[in-house]
């Protein structure tokens, strides 16, 4: 099947003089040009077309989209590069979508729409740090699950979270051991909110990356100045340090 040029163009949303110019710079031919030098195109031209118009979408210049073009061996490896960017867009927007609605929910119900540093690791900003130290299966996972909850769950979950810290601080002035066993009650309280985050180790039941994620959250409690004063001071943060890696070591 073939469509005129005029037909293309009205199909595409774009001028017939906007494809002659991507002819003219080796962009876009067409298919083939009839007796009466009106240019036809084909399917493959088509396809061709709709990759150069994301590629403009996601505002790639003229001969940035030609070297593309003439570099790729494969045109399928390329048709799936460009799902991979649409698919990842997508989520993008999805997730804008659901951070501006909570946002609107927040302000209807008269709340400052911010979360703290405690629920920090489930917004976008920290998407490097999460998928380079747990993957990207984390990432999503998590952050679908958070911005998935009303504005009534997320507060919940703060209250929850805020408890635990509570009780650790308590626990650590009452100046019991670590190891003790009301240390380690509140080390596997922690492990067992960690594992109603999708997502994690812990959730996915990987015994060993959940030793590791423990391991490492209590050295970030420690030397991660965001976490670092969650405890009151140094001190209270390294003794829920050593309560979790102690539960690591010798309970999961």
């Amino acid at each position: 099947m073939e469509w005129t040029i005029q037909e293309l163009a009205a199909r595409a949303g774009i001028t017939s003089r906007t494809l002659r110019h991507y002819d003219r710079v080796g962009l876009l031919t067409p298919s083939r040009v009839g007796a009466n030098g009106y240019r036809y195109y084909d399917a493959t031209a088509v396809a061709r077309l709709q990759r150069i118009l994301l590629m403009r979408r996601l505002g790639m210049g003229l001969p940035a989209i030609a070297g593309v073009l003439a570099e790729e061996v494969d045109v399928c490896d390329g048709l799936r590069a460009h799902i991979a960017q649409l698919e990842g867009e997508r989520d993008r927007i999805d997730r804008q979508i659901r951070s501006v609605r909570h946002t609107l929910e927040a302000l209807e119900a008269g709340a400052e729409p911010q979360m703290d540093v405690m629920l920090a690791g489930f917004n976008d900003h920290y998407e490097e740090e999460v998928v380079s130290r747990w993957g990207e299966h984390a990432f999503r996972a998590a952050n679908d699950w958070w911005h998935g909850k009303t504005l009534d769950q997320q507060r919940a979950w703060k209250r929850a979270a805020e408890d635990l810290v509570a009780a650790w601080v308590a626990a650590a002035r009452s100046g019991i051991s670590a190891t003790s066993e009301p240390a380690q009650a509140l080390a596997a309280r922690h492990v067992e909110w960690l594992s109603r985050i999708p997502g994690t180790p812990t959730a996915d039941g990987d015994r060993e990356r959940s030793i590791e994620m423990v391991h490492a959250i209590g050295d970030m409690y420690v030397d991660d100045p965001r976490y670092a004063g969650m405890y009151e001071d140094a001190t209270k943060a390294a003794f829920v340090r050593d309560a979790l890696q102690a539960y690591a070591r010798t309970r999961m």
